[in-house]
């Protein structure tokens, strides 16, 4: 399964909304089945857009597509940073951040989603995760155990400095759950007040190993004969519901 991730810079909306079904065709006619944009693609956090004008341009866009699945970053919306998936011009699903960014004072403009999404498309389940997701491991074990995802996707917008702790927090994700991860970080923001350079995109396969693209933007997904893992955590994940802690007497 080939899957797009763009290497997207943010400029202004109108710009931006034209620009998304460009790629998006260019995506599809690449053969795409999965195409992924990063965090706040189209705005930033600095820029505005209503809502119902994005949601317009993803149902075109994913109406002409009928046959690939859309993940189109995430919109600010109903006071939630809020992740959107579309196929055949309608949402499939909606995910609200929960893990909000503090140091960017995310949590003045959003309130915190209060469930994990996962979604299923064409026999795959895809956990859907929002860039500071993947520092709790919690939140990707939950999708991996109880949805049971073969895939996690997560877009982001992530600063270049920190690339490496990005890049290793993907791979801790994919090692420890045996899945496919792939993460889409805005490239970069190119607008007054908000200029910004993003982290990389990468994907890792179920054993953490690098998923190489030819073209910086198409990775091919062996789902149906994905790696054999060493540690299965579907099978010898073990529930503990008990911590003690033991307290030790100063001599």
């Amino acid at each position: 399964m080939k899957l797009h991730l763009s290497r997207w810079v943010c400029l202004d909306v109108d710009t931006n909304l034209r620009r998304a079904r460009e790629e998006s065709e260019r995506a599809v006619a690449g053969g795409a089945g999965i195409v992924v944009f990063p965090e706040l693609f189209l705005t930033g956090y600095a820029r505005a857009l209503e809502p119902a004008r994005a949601r317009q341009a993803f149902g075109a866009i994913s109406a002409g597509a009928p046959g690939t699945l859309f993940v189109f970053g995430s919109i600010s919306e109903e006071g939630r940073n809020r992740l959107t998936a579309w196929h055949a011009g309608r949402e499939a699903a909606r995910y609200d951040k929960v893990h909000l960014f503090r140091p960017n004072q995310e949590h003045q403009l959003w309130q915190a989603g209060e469930r994990y999404v996962a979604l299923r498309w064409r026999g795959l389940t895809i956990g859907l995760v929002n860039c500071n997701d993947v520092r709790f491991p919690e939140q990707a074990r939950a999708l991996r155990l109880q949805a049971r995802c073969g895939l996690l996707l997560a877009p982001a917008w992530w600063p270049w400095r920190r690339d490496h702790v990005w890049r290793t927090l993907l791979r801790a994700r994919a090692l420890e759950n045996g899945v496919y991860v792939a993460g889409c970080c805005v490239a970069a923001s190119a607008h007054a007040g908000e200029e910004f350079a993003g982290a990389g995109n990468h994907v890792f396969d179920p054993l953490g190993a690098p998923v190489e693209t030819k073209d910086d933007h198409t990775y091919e997904l062996a789902l149906e004969a994905p790696p054999a893992l060493i540690v299965d955590p579907l099978e010898q994940a073990v529930a503990v519901d008990r911590v003690d802690v033991i307290e030790v007497d100063a001599p």
